[in-house]
């Protein structure tokens, strides 16, 4: 493994670990704050940190060696995609985390970190529609995803908690939002139609809280720290060490990496909320990692 590679993996890693840790972030935020208020004011740091960062990268890319500006018609052409994946994407990832922030209220942070992950399998499986191809890795990654949701969220009684539930439409809809982002990352440019995409999911937020909610200034500083935390280093750090990282690093190694989102999500509820889970739970929790990985193991291809 070559120096570049390493840092990138060590990069991802971190990503991980800050992604993971947020989900307590947020849960702690729920003490102070509803859900769309708290999305709301996570979303406008997350807008405001792209900012710098976008105009760091591009001037970056235009001191590179051999750049070459695209023509108008390219820009245009990239700039109407961008902000048409800004806007989906956007609706989207406020559907998701809405979902994902209602839903931590009623279960552990630890839990609602695995349900969420579920993503991962679901992607491919989505693709289907897409005509995409599904392996047998993929279906197995299924097949066990299945059993540790039971283990991990069905009671004796044959019932799931509501919390759960919630949280597993929130995984739904992060699969769409997934399938949405890779349609558009090779039309439009990837840190502008991430800025939209916050900035949509920014309003959207806005508007639902001073409809359902009564947003007041003192619950936004109370749940200070988790605002600052899951806006600032959740979405705009995280995203940023993803993007530098992933230039330099396999990407199934890449994706592995970032899966150990969910463990970390287990081990933050652990250590900051004091969560402990059952032992079905636990098991659970086990089988859902592996069906995680499986899921993203790419079979060699045949020879022709």
């Amino acid at each position: 493994m070559n120096k570049k590679a390493l840092i990138g993996n060590v990069l991802l890693l971190i990503t991980a670990i800050i992604w993971g840790t947020a989900f307590a972030a947020q849960r702690v935020g729920m003490d102070h704050i509803e859900p769309f208020t708290f999305g709301a004011s996570r979303y406008v740091l997350a807008t405001l940190v792209l900012i710098p960062i976008i105009l760091f990268f591009d001037g970056k890319k235009k001191k590179e060696p051999g750049y070459v500006a695209p023509t108008p018609e390219a820009l245009k052409e990239e700039n109407r995609q961008t902000l048409k994946g800004g806007i989906m994407c956007g609706v989207a990832l406020f559907v998701a985390s809405s979902f994902q922030q209602i839903g931590i209220q009623y279960t552990s942070a630890g839990k609602t970190a695995f349900i969420t992950a579920l993503y991962i399998v679901l992607v491919p499986v989505f693709g289907l529609f897409l005509k995409k191809r599904v392996t047998w890795l993929t279906w197995l990654g299924v097949a066990l995803s299945a059993v540790g949701l039971y283990l991990l969220c069905i009671k004796e009684d044959f019932t799931i908690e509501m919390g759960d539930f919630i949280v597993f439409l929130c995984s739904i809809c992060f699969a769409v939002h997934i399938l949405l982002c890779d349609h558009f990352t090779d039309k439009a440019n990837p840190l502008k139609l991430s800025f939209i995409q916050f900035f949509v999911a920014c309003i959207l937020s806005w508007i639902a809280a001073f409809i359902v909610e009564t947003p007041t200034i003192s619950g936004i500083m109370a749940a200070g720290f988790a605002i600052f935390y899951c806006g600032v280093f959740s979405a705009g750090v995280g995203y940023t060490l993803q993007m530098v990282a992933q230039k330099d690093t396999d990407p199934t190694i890449a994706s592995l990496l970032m899966s150990l989102e969910s463990v970390f999500g287990a081990v933050g509820g652990y250590f900051i909320l004091h969560e402990v889970l059952s032992s079905k739970e636990l098991i659970g929790c086990v089988v859902m990692f592996a069906a995680i990985i499986v899921a993203q193991i790419p079979l060699p291809e045949r020879k022709k």
